[in-house]
């Protein structure tokens, strides 16, 4: 193997683990924003108890919208992690 394959798969390597890592912090959105839609849903009940359900019912749906952006940034960490690096180094030689 030559200094320049070496290289290579090392810039692979390192760009995979950034990328993962960088697709990794997209769980934070969704974490905060579905904290802040909780805290209006309570909010919004505490003003007016008779439109619970309602209120309850859209804030679910809201929350499991929100909680594919982390999922999909998860998903994407993984195939960095496990299934990029092997691609890589089937092309580097």
């Amino acid at each position: 193997m030559g200094d320049f394959q070496l290289l290579a798969r090392g810039i692979a390597l390192a760009g995979c683990g950034i990328g993962a890592g960088c697709a990794l912090i997209a769980g934070i959105g969704p974490g905060i924003g579905e904290g802040n839609a909780v805290a209006k849903a309570l909010e919004a009940i505490g003003r007016q108890p008779e439109c619970k359900g309602d209120v309850t019912s859209t804030m679910l749906l809201g929350c499991a919208i929100a909680e594919t952006t982390g999922i999909y940034g998860f998903v994407t960490g993984l195939l960095l992690i496990f299934v990029a690096p092997g691609m890589f180094m089937n092309y580097l030689g």
